[in-house]
């Protein structure tokens, strides 16, 4: 009984350190604005400081699959790839230059309820009752959270909010593809093919539009670049997958909802960002909703 108590203990403190770290990725990519590096830039050091580990951790894991994987699901991890950690990234980063780091962070905790809505789209599965009032509830917080703040920053606080929410489309996109493709691979490996895939796509959009003077800029911008490599991005997508193997997705998914409220503490502490009451009481509803379609029996996807 101690040895499963203690089992569990060890998933609940991975998956809090992992959600957690995942929260400090806003909050250096906005010191790193500070310093005048644009979106396509940070996004590549980000991706380029977090390769060599991926690669390594790729040849070095004997972790197989359940299921033989067929040459063409290798297309399916092009695809997914190009979905999850480099578009799905880029509209982030993008969306980062014009909303706080905490809107941010709530705006992409909806994507349980877009991975329902996808299921829904593409593979024709029904929706419960449940879970249209858990989105309901979802996107109410939302429309709570920007209710005033279009009058207070102007348009661009919407246009940031849109992209933001593109963002996490193209994650839950990538979600619903996973889901028949890590049990071919291996979580370990499926993730870091899907790092190595995203890292060549954003080499190759830099090649086309990038400026090539990547040695130019303060020391800061390199120092918050490597810790978003590792800290928020290497490290965390390891903790998370060792905390969901440990106590399940659905458990974990209560933890995530410390994501929001850890990177609205951070961007208190670290950038002096303020959420009024009324955005607040919106996150609270947000969390609430997406919680309660984590709960079992209220999600099927």
């Amino acid at each position: 009984m101690a040895n499963k108590n203690d089992f569990k203990g060890w998933g609940i403190l991975f998956g809090i350190l992992g959600v957690v770290l995942f929260s400090t990725k806003a909050i250096l990519v906005k010191l790193a604005y500070r310093y005048e590096v644009d979106t396509l830039e940070l996004l590549l050091f980000r991706m380029l400081f977090s390769f060599p580990f991926y690669l390594i951790i790729l040849f070095l894991t004997k972790e197989k699959g359940i299921v033989q994987p067929q040459k063409r699901d290798f297309l399916w991890v092009l695809l997914f790839g190009f979905l999850g950690y480099y578009l799905a990234s880029y509209f982030d980063f993008l969306g980062l230059n014009y909303i706080k780091a905490g809107l941010e962070r709530i705006i992409l905790f909806v994507y349980p309820t877009i991975v329902v809505l996808l299921g829904f789209l593409f593979f024709k599965r029904a929706i419960t009752k449940p879970q249209a009032l858990a989105i309901g509830i979802t996107y109410l917080g939302i429309l709570i959270i920007f209710w005033n703040e279009a009058d207070i920053s102007g348009s661009k606080t919407l246009w940031g909010g849109f992209l933001v929410l593109l963002s996490a489309v193209a994650y839950a996109a990538y979600l619903v593809g996973s889901g028949w493709l890590i049990p071919k691979y291996g979580v370990l490996r499926f993730t870091c093919y899907a790092m190595l895939v995203s890292t060549f796509c954003v080499v190759v959009h830099y090649a086309l539009q990038g400026n090539w003077k990547l040695w130019n800029f303060p020391m800061p911008v390199y120092g918050y670049s490597i810790m978003m490599a590792i800290l928020s991005t290497l490290l965390p997508s390891f903790l998370v997958s060792t905390s969901i193997k440990r106590l399940g997705a659905s458990n974990f998914s209560i933890l995530g909802s410390l994501g929001p409220v850890s990177t609205i503490l951070l961007a208190y502490v670290f950038l002096g960002e303020e959420l009024t009451y009324l955005q607040l009481s919106g996150m609270m509803v947000v969390i609430f909703g997406v919680t309660f379609l984590s709960l079992p029996g209220k999600r099927e996807y």
